[in-house]
């Protein structure tokens, strides 16, 4: 059997390290073909020696061009246009997109212009660009595969599943480390709390937007989009354990759930995998072993990200794109320390309230709509 050859776009951050950690253990099956990062050459570098690869990328320009400078082994491909290129050039069987925010929609799309699969880990570019992304690839042929543990849940419940039979989607939230915090103490969190969550490992940003409820407020996008959901039909619930990753409900009312350990390797491995399911040595669920599996409505007074997520959605248009823009810009200026925790929520609603209503087709108009946005939050915070 040929192995599958794989292009792994963000492969320094949390997600890649384990999407390579699974690799590893299936080297049978896998075989990296590319590599790309944000600006970490060193570590893109030894990851490139490790697995054998000879095509990498960085989105920092200067750091690419150091890297080809240094390294005369691989072909070094720098900024977001290298990137595309690279996905030509590697033309591999499926592109893993795990670049954090906003800056790996142009590679996506480009893999999918070319028909090739995406398992996609990073929620901003379904909800910037969902319908742009979900027409591009019925045009193609190609599969929009989720990594996300909640999204692979819903993926997972639906095999051998009518669509057309979903009655509701219930989506799980951890509700995050401040779920019990009184909501004058909310103002006071600093990164370093917010960086803890008490069930995942997870990059820097999606973190903190899993603090925020944000992170669920795009997962209710990535439902809209890859299972064509409307949003009235997507429910989320606070489930703080993590066990069960989401729930589809029929319209008979039969409840399909999926369970396991909260590691993000089990969905990874589903992804890379698709639709085959691999065997795995990680660890099995023991019903036995869990806590009590305890289910809440979200708090979305203390906790309005998600709220807002929903009136972005319900708009169209240019709303989601600024409702990701924003969120990002907000969440940099947070752990940069510049506004707190609880202004996170406040920036994006600005933003929102701001925004002239623009109506956004194809990729030059989403990214003018998210620079629009990152630059509206950012200003208004050097103001304030």
């Amino acid at each position: 059997m040929s192995r599958k050859r794989i292009l792994l776009l963000g492969s320094t951050g949390s997600i890649g390290t384990q999407t390579l950690d699974v690799i590893s253990r299936h080297s049978d099956r896998f075989r990296v073909v590319g590599l790309a990062a944000g600006s970490n050459a060193d570590a893109v570098s030894e990851q490139a020696a490790r697995f054998d690869v000879r095509h990498v990328g960085l989105a920092d320009t200067v750091q690419a061009s150091r890297l080809q400078a240094e390294n005369s082994l691989v072909e070094v491909f720098g900024g977001s246009d290298g990137l595309v290129e690279m996905v030509h050039a590697v033309a591999p069987d499926l592109v893993v997109g795990a670049i954090s925010g906003f800056a790996g929609l142009p590679s996506i799309l480009a893999a999918l212009e070319l028909g090739i699969n995406v398992a996609l880990a990073n929620k901003e570019p379904l909800v910037a660009a969902g319908e742009l992304i979900m027409t591009t690839a019925e045009r193609t042929g190609a599969e929009v595969i989720p990594i996300d543990s909640e999204l692979s849940a819903i993926l997972q419940c639906l095999a051998g599943e009518k669509r057309s039979d979903i009655s509701r989607v219930l989506l799980t939230a951890s509700g995050g480390p401040f779920a019990k915090l009184p909501p004058e103490q909310l103002s006071q969190v600093t990164p370093q709390q917010a960086l803890a969550h008490p069930n995942w490992k997870m990059g820097q940003k999606v973190t903190i937007d899993s603090a925020t409820l944000a992170n669920k407020g795009f997962e209710v996008f990535e439902v809209r989009w890859l299972f064509d959901v409307s949003f009235d039909r997507i429910e989320v619930v606070v489930h703080h354990q993590s066990v069960i990753h989401s729930l589809v409900e029929f319209s008979d009312t039969s409840v399909i759930a999926q369970l396991g350990w909260p590691d993000m390797r089990v969905p990874i491995q589903y992804a890379l995998s698709y639709p085959d399911r691999l065997a795995s040595d990680l660890k099995p669920l023991d019903l036995t072993k869990t806590s009590p599996l305890t289910f809440a409505a979200p708090d979305t007074d203390r906790f309005p990200c998600l709220q807002l997520a929903y009136e972005a959605g319900r708009a169209g248009g240019g709303y989601p794109v600024v409702l990701t823009g924003a969120d990002e810009a907000a969440v940099r200026l947070f752990l940069q320390e510049r506004i707190g925790f609880a202004e996170i929520a406040g920036c994006i609603e600005q933003a929102l309230e701001a925004f002239d209503g623009q109506t956004v087709t194809g990729l030059d108009e989403i990214e003018e709509v998210n620079d629009w946005a990152v630059r509206f939050v950012t200003e208004s915070a050097d103001k304030s």
